[in-house]
């Protein structure tokens, strides 16, 4: 993992929030810094963990509006649009989890991730998302949870990816709503922005267009892409 320190001014740039809202939320002792004279110095894994949760917490306007900033700044960067349907992968996608709890879910996911090929640690990544779920559920209501690791390191995947699990009879997961969690998404990156841009956009896309509603439809794992590839598409209109 890097234990990398970046200042307040390239902390904020880096998780696309304001740099005094950064700041008073080290003041508060909502996330761990180092005071450096009048500076501010964040931890970059600490950044990245205190930013998914910040995230997940805020309202779907506020996620919208991140997700917006992500977006332009990585059509500037690349002259072309993020998008996450190539990261869905028919050998990470079951329709049938079997889990009746949190804990039997959190493992499914992890054997779920782990059937890809693509987890090099596989007990380590079961450690941290249980670790991320005991800090801050990973589930946002609306039937859907986004499992990810609680300190990102991208030394635990050859490649990005996301698994997506559905359960027929939910699974009650921490949801805001206390509603049951039917579906499943495991973020897997091997990229520290990137992993951020892809829990803006699964959750603008859970907010914003009926990707849940036809997930519930999906017959198969071809057509669950099918179904984020096309909420993508109308959401990037």
């Amino acid at each position: 993992m890097s234990h990398e320190f970046m200042n307040l001014e390239s902390a904020a740039a880096h998780v696309h929030v304001d740099g005094n809202e950064l700041k008073h939320a080290a003041q508060r002792g909502e996330i761990e810094s180092q005071k450096r004279g009048d500076e501010y110095w964040f931890e970059h894994r600490v950044l990245d963990e205190w930013a998914q949760r910040n995230l997940l917490a805020s309202s779907a306007k506020e996620v919208g509006a991140a997700h917006r900033e992500m977006s332009d700044q990585f059509r500037r960067k690349t002259n072309s649009d993020f998008s996450i349907a190539d990261l869905f992968r028919p050998d990470g996608i079951t329709l049938d989890l079997k889990a009746k709890a949190k804990a039997g879910a959190i493992r499914d996911m992890t054997d779920l991730a782990i059937s890809t090929g693509l987890v090099y640690d596989d007990e380590g990544l079961y450690a941290e998302l249980v670790a991320r779920e005991e800090a801050a559920p990973t589930a946002v209501g609306m039937g859907a949870a986004f499992l990810h690791p609680r300190y990102h390191d991208p030394y635990f995947f050859e490649e990005s990816f996301i698994a997506y699990g559905r359960s027929s009879r939910g699974v009650f997961f921490g949801g805001p709503d206390g509603e049951a969690t039917r579906h499943f998404f495991l973020i897997g990156s091997t990229d520290h922005e990137k992993h951020l841009h892809i829990l803006a956009r699964l959750a603008v896309l859970a907010h914003g267009t009926d990707l849940l509603e036809r997930l519930a439809a999906a017959e198969d794992a071809v057509s669950v892409i099918s179904a984020v590839r096309s909420c993508e598409e109308v959401y990037l209109k």
